[in-house]
């Protein structure tokens, strides 16, 4: 047999982030996929994760809008942030690194979390 698993965690599983329960059920997705890899490459099976950063989503947002902070100033901040000079990501760019590890591509790849971030995890 052969497939490919593609699991979601977040960049805050390797970051300094304030909400613990968050960072840790994170960091818990990230050692499930790793087992899956190993448990499962004998059958062909790869399993990766990836690590989204800073994305432009209404949870990343909306909270810090809730708390007071101007919308704009919020998403200023968060495209400040990001070392490739662009804007913060959008769900393509997580799909896109998604559609590259199931693909034939990455048949050598497994057992890796995939930051997707613009360059934050090494800046």
């Amino acid at each position: 047999g052969s497939g490919s698993i593609v699991n979601i965690s977040s960049m805050a599983a390797w970051e300094n982030y304030p909400y613990v329960g968050y960072k840790t059920t994170k960091a818990g997705v990230i050692a499930l996929t790793q087992n899956l890899a190993a448990s499962n490459a004998e059958h062909g099976v790869r399993a990766n994760v990836i690590l989204p950063g800073l994305m432009n989503t209404p949870m990343a947002i909306e909270a810090r809008v809730a708390a007071g902070t101007p919308r704009e100033e919020v998403i200023a901040g968060r495209n400040a942030r990001v070392p490739l000079g662009r804007k913060m990501g959008s769900a393509w760019d997580v799909a896109y690194a998604s559609l590259f590890l199931h693909s034939d591509e990455a048949q050598f790849i497994t057992g890796v979390a995939l930051p997707v971030d613009g360059g934050r995890n090494v800046g």
